[in-house]
C-alpha cells in the first residue's frame, strides 16, 4: 500500500500522470520483443484507459477514499501505479472456476446473485461450515471472507449481526465475490514462511533458455580450437626446422596435398553441424586465414606474396600465443577448454532440478533444499546423460533457495530474504497469524489469519487532503466479529511480535530505513499491542505539499525523550529536542481543548520548513519543488529518527548484534553505495541513500555507551581502506564533522560537512574527487 498518501494535501490528481503511463504502456505493447511482455503491457494500456475514461465521465474521482462512483470505501478497487483506480472492483469480474462448479452443484443460475442467495440458505450455510472447519480455502481479496464470517456468526448465535452483515452485502450480491476458493491444503504453518511456492520456482526454471553465447564459446572450444591446432600443425609441416613457423619453405608433397583436401573435407562437415560460433568464417582471423590458403593451395592456386604474408604471420602469432601444437602448454591448455566445454548447459541443470521439484507440493515451500540442489547422482546421470558430480551452479540454485520454508530470522540468516523491501513481504503472514490470536475460536481465528494476508495485498490508493487509507477494522465482516476478540492477552502476543519483528528488521538492515509496506505491518502489531507507538511513513517528495498528521510529532517527541540532553544524534543534527517536547505538550492542550481530532500537526511541519530553510544558501530557490520538498520531509525524518527512537523507546528493540556493531555495519553501506556515487551521471538517489544510512549510523553511535562509541569511530577508517581511494575522498568531510561533533564541535566548521540527502543548492558528494586527492585517501 502508498502510505504516502495518508498524508497528502492536494488539490486535485493529475490526469497527465495517467496519460504518461498509458503513453508508456502503449509504446511497449507495439514494440517489444517479448510476446508476454507485450501481452501484459496490453492489459496495462487498456487499464490506464479505463482510468482516463473514468476521470473523464465522473465514474471516477481519484484522490477519494471511495473513488469509484457507487462504490463503498471498503469495495477493494483495482488499482494501478501511483494508486489510480480503475473503475473495477477487484473482487468482481467474471465469474471464476471454482464459483461455476459451486453453482453448477447447487444447480442455480451462473451468476453471483443467485449463488448469494444460495449460500445463505440451509444447504449453502453446510458448505460454509465445513470450510470454516476444514480451514482449507485460500481468500485472495478481502471480500471473499465475508459469506464465511456470516456463517460463523449465524452458528454462533449472532443472528442479529449476521443479519445485519447480509443486509450490508446484499447491494453488492450480483457484482462482488464474496466466498474463497476451495482449496486442498491447510492454512499456512505460522512459524514459517517462504518467498515463492515450489511452483514459482520450477516457473523461473523453466524460464530459463540456453545461452547462446556461451553455447557458441563451448562450440569454439571444443570443435574450432582443435580444428585450428589441426590447421596449424599441417602448416607447419611445410616449414624448415631451423624456422619452424615460417611455412612453405619446403614444398609441400603429394601426401601434404592429400591431407589437405581431408582436411578441407572436414571443415565442412563441421561447418554444417556446429553453426553456433562464426569466427571461424571471418577471412581475417587467424583459423580464416589458415584454410583459405589452404584451399587456394589445394586448387593449385600458388599463394601471392600478400596471401604468403598474411599466412606467415598467422602461423607465427599463433604458435607464439599458445605453443608449438603437442606441447606440453598447449596440451594442457587444451585438457582445460575440453573439460570446460564438457560441463553440461545451466539449462540442462535448470531442467534436472525442475524434475526434481515436480514431485513437491506445488503451493507450498520447500523444508530441505539441500537434496534439490545436490550434484547430479549416479542414476541421475544414466537417464539424463549428464556427467555425475555435476554441480548445480548459483543461479539454478537461487530460486529453489528463495522457496525455502523456515522461521523468518532463519530465511534472513541464509540471506534468502536479501532487503527491508523483500523482509515487508513475508511479514504480513506472521503478522496475520499474531493478530489472529485476539479470537479464542479457531475457525474464526483462521478466517482472520486469512483474511489479514488478503487484506495485506490490497493495493493503496492516491489519497488528497490528508484522508487515510481503510484499514482492515472498517471492513463490515471485520466489525461483525469485532465483539469476539479478546484483546488483552492477544495485545501481549502483539507486543512480543512486534519487537522481535523490529529487531529483525534493523538488525538485518541497519543501514536501510524501514519500508513503508513494513511499516504498515508493524503499525498493525503496535495498534493491538496498545503501545503508544506512533510508526510514521516515508512521504513522496513530488507530491508533499507541507502538511504532517500528528503523529509525526508524537514520533519526535519520543525521541526527544530517547535522545534529548546532549546525544550524540542531537548535537550532529543541531535539534533542540526540549522545545520539540513543549511543541508536543502545547499542540495536544490545544487539541484537548476541540471537539475534533487535530488532522495536521501545524508547528511540526513549520519547525521542518524552518530547519530545512536554514541549511540553504539559497533558500528561495526551488520553493515548492520537490527538491525543497525532500528536504522538508528529510528534516521531519530526522526529528522522528524514522521509526528507530520509537522502536528502542516505546517497542522495546534490543538487537542482539548490539549498537556497536549496527554502527560499523551502517557505515559498510555507506560506503558501498558512496562507492555507487562515482561516475554515477544521475546520482541524487543513491546519495539520499548515502545520507538515509549514515542518519541511521549516527543514531546507533548515539546508544553506544562512551567507550564502545569512542571504538567505533575510531575504527571507521579502517573500513575505508577496503574501499576504492575515492570513497576516502568523499566522505572525508562528513567523517570529520563527525568527529568534530563527538568532539564538542559543531559538524559543519572548518572542513567538516553535515551529510544530509536533499538540497537544492547543488550536493557537496556528488562531483568526483580529483584523481590525486582520491589516490592519497
Amino acid at each position: 500500500m502508498n502510505d504516502d498518501a495518508d498524508q497528502q494535501h492536494l488539490a486535485e490528481a493529475n490526469p497527465g500522470y495517467a496519460s504518461g503511463q498509458l503513453a508508456r504502456a502503449l509504446s511497449t505493447a507495439l514494440t517489444h520483443e517479448d510476446p508476454d511482455t507485450r501481452r501484459r503491457a496490453g492489459e496495462r494500456q487498456r487499464a490506464w484507459r479505463s482510468v482516463l475514461a473514468g476521470m473523464v465521465n465522473g465514474l471516477l474521482t481519484i484522490g477519494s477514499r471511495t473513488p469509484v462512483r457507487d462504490l463503498p470505501a471498503w469495495v477493494t478497487p483495482e488499482v494501478l501505479r501511483g494508486g489510480f483506480a480503475t473503475g473495477a472492483p477487484s473482487a468482481g469480474g467474471p465469474l471464476t472456476e471454482y464459483e461455476t462448479e459451486a453453482a453448477r452443484r447447487a444447480g442455480v443460475p451462473l451468476d453471483r446473485q443467485a449463488l448469494f442467495a444460495y449460500w445463505l440458505s440451509e444447504d449453502g450455510l453446510a458448505r460454509l461450515y465445513e470450510l470454516l472447519d476444514g480451514g482449507r480455502y485460500e481468500v485472495t481479496v478481502p471480500e471473499e471472507a465475508a459469506l464465511l464470517t456470516v456463517a460463523w456468526l449465524a452458528r454462533a448465535g449472532e443472528t442479529d449481526a449476521a443479519l445485519g452483515l447480509v443486509e450490508e452485502l446484499a447491494p453488492f450480491a450480483g457484482r462482488l465475490r464474496f466466498t474463497p476458493r476451495p482449496s486442498t491444503r491447510p492454512a499456512p504453518d505460522a512459524g514459517t514462511v517462504h518467498r515463492r511456492t515450489v511452483a514459482e520456482a520450477g516457473e523461473s526454471l523453466a524460464r530459463r533458455r540456453t545461452s547462446e553465447a556461451v553455447e557458441a564459446q563451448r562450440e569454439a572450444l571444443a570443435v574450432w580450437q582443435p580444428f585450428g591446432d589441426e590447421l596449424l600443425a599441417h602448416w607447419l609441416e611445410t616449414a624448415d626446422a631451423g624456422q619452424p613457423t615460417r611455412v612453405l619453405t619446403r614444398a609441400p608433397d603429394a601426401a601434404w596435398h592429400g591431407q589437405s583436401a581431408e582436411l578441407l573435407r572436414r571443415y565442412r562437415d563441421l561447418a554444417g553441424r556446429h553453426t553456433r560460433c562464426t569466427k571461424h568464417l571471418k577471412p581475417k582471423e587467424n583459423l580464416g586465414i589458415l584454410r583459405g590458403a589452404l584451399e587456394e593451395t589445394v586448387a593449385g592456386r600458388e599463394l601471392d606474396a600478400r596471401r604468403l604474408g598474411l599466412l606467415r604471420h598467422a602461423v607465427t602469432s599463433m604458435v607464439r600465443r599458445r605453443g608449438l601444437p603437442g606441447s606440453a602448454e598447449l596440451t594442457a591448455l587444451r585438457g582445460e577448454q575440453a573439460a570446460q566445454a564438457a560441463l553440461p548447459s545451466h539449462h540442462a541443470l535448470a531442467q534436472l532440478v525442475l524434475r526434481r521439484l515436480s514431485g513437491l507440493d506445488q503451493q507450498a515451500g520447500v523444508a530441505e533444499v539441500a537434496p534439490l540442489v545436490a550434484a547430479v547422482g549416479e542414476e541421475e546421470a544414466r537417464e539424463t546423460g549428464l556427467p555425475a558430480g555435476a554441480v548445480i551452479p548459483a543461479g539454478v540454485r537461487r530460486p529453489v533457495e528463495a522457496a525455502l520454508s523456515a522461521p523468518l530470522s532463519t530465511l534472513v540468516e541464509r540471506g534468502v530474504v536479501p532487503s527491508a523491501e523483500v523482509l515487508a513481504e513475508l511479514v504480513p503472514q506472521l503478522v496475520a497469524a499474531t493478530t489472529a490470536q485476539a479470537y479464542p475460536d479457531p475457525a474464526l481465528r483462521t478466517l482472520a489469519a486469512a483474511h489479514h494476508r488478503a487484506f495485506a495485498g490490497r493495493r493503496s490508493l492516491l489519497l488528497l487532503n490528508l484522508q487515510r487509507q481503510v484499514r482492515a477494522e472498517e471492513l463490515p465482516w471485520v466489525r461483525a466479529v469485532a465483539g469476539q476478540r479478546a484483546d488483552g492477552e492477544a495485545g501481549a502476543v502483539s507486543a512480543v511480535a512486534l519487537r522481535r519483528l523490529g529487531e529483525l528488521a534493523v538488525q538485518a538492515f541497519p543501514g536501510t530505513i524501514l519500508p513503508n509496506s513494513l511499516v504498515r505491518e508493524l503499525s498493525v502489531l503496535a495498534r493491538q499491542a496498545d503501545l503508544g507507538a506512533p510508526l510514521v511513513e516515508e512521504l513522496a517528495a513530488d507530491i508533499f505539499m507541507g502538511t504532517f498528521t500528528p503523529k509525526f510529532l508524537a514520533a519526535a517527541r519520543i525521541a526527544a525523550e530517547l535522545l534529548g540532553g546532549g546525544s550524540l544524534y542531537e548535537r550532529y543534527y543541531a535539534i533542540d529536542y526540549r522545545a520539540v517536547r513543549n511543541l508536543a505538550i502545547v499542540e495536544t492542550g490545544e487539541a484537548l481543548t476541540r471537539s475534533y481530532g487535530a488532522r495536521t500537526s501545524p508547528g511540526f511541519a513549520k519547525l521542518c520548513v524552518e530547519r530545512a530553510e536554514a541549511g540553504s544558501r539559497r533558500s528561495r530557490r526551488g520553493g515548492g519543488s520537490v527538491a525543497a520538498n525532500g528536504k522538508v520531509i528529510e528534516q521531519a525524518q530526522i526529528l522522528t529518527t524514522h521509526n528507530l527512537a520509537t522502536l528502542v523507546q516505546r517497542v522495546g528493540i534490543e538487537p542482539a548484534a548490539g549498537w556497536p556493531d549496527l554502527a560499523r555495519r551502517c557505515f559498510v553501506t555507506v560506503c558501498r553505495l558512496t562507492g555507487s556515487v562515482h561516475g554515477n551521471p544521475r546520482p541524487l538517489g543513491t546519495i539520499k541513500d548515502v545520507a538515509y544510512a549514515w542518519r541511521q549510523l549516527v543514531f546507533h553511535l548515539s546508544l553506544c555507551t562512551p567507550g564502545e562509541r569512542a571504538r567505533t569511530l575510531a575504527r571507521l577508517p579502517e573500513e575505508l581502506t577496503r574501499h576504492p581511494g575515492h570513497v576516502a575522498a568523499r566522505l572525508a568531510p562528513a567523517l570529520t564533522g563527525l568527529y568534530q561533533v563527538a568532539e564538542g564541535g559543531r559538524a559543519d566548521e572548518d572542513t567538516g560537512r553535515l551529510l544530509l540527502g536533499w538540497t537544492t543548492d547543488g550536493h557537496w558528494l556528488r562531483p568526483d574527487p580529483d584523481p590525486a586527492s582520491a589516490s592519497a585517501g
